[in-house]
Parts: structure tokens; C-alpha cells; sequence
């Protein structure tokens, strides 16, 4: 793992893009210190997009899903 400071990450920062897309991870430091870090997304962050629909006729939302509660609920809720 590579430390760069601000100045050299903002003056070179497509080039370190291209390296953290190539697997490493670079951390970014403000006067020696150590504040961020640049590093590749993980496969479940770059798939595709979702499919509207996937769970249809899995989940099954019931038709007084957004009846009033009752109050005994309500109290649970309020704390009483």
C-alpha cells in the first residue's frame, strides 16, 4: 500500500485511479498523516443494474400493508 500526499493526489489523480482500478490500494496523507484511502470497489459494487421485478410472485406485500396501526402498537411505539 502506497502513501501519496494531497498535492500529489490531486496533481496525478487519473493516474491513480488507474492504478487502484488495477487492484492497489493508495492511501492519501495530509502533512504525513494518514486520512483516506483509494481502493478498488468490490465486485457486488460494480455489477450490473437490477432487474425490476426479480422477487415478483416471491415477496407478497398484503393489500392492508398501509392500514392504520393498531393502538396498542402505537403505545409499544411511544413507549407507554
Amino acid at each position: 500500500m502506497r502513501t501519496v500526499n494531497i498535492h500529489a493526489a490531486k496533481t496525478h489523480f487519473s493516474r491513480l485511479i488507474d492504478e487502484v482500478a488495477a487492484g492497489e490500494e493508495i492511501v492519501i496523507a495530509k502533512a504525513g498523516k494518514p486520512v483516506a484511502r483509494l481502493a478498488p470497489l468490490s465486485p457486488a459494487a460494480t455489477r450490473g443494474k437490477r432487474r425490476l421485478g426479480a422477487l415478483a410472485g416471491v415477496a407478497v406485500v398484503p393489500p392492508d400493508f398501509d392500514a392504520p396501526l393498531p393502538e396498542a402498537v402505537i403505545d409499544a411505539f411511544e413507549g407507554q
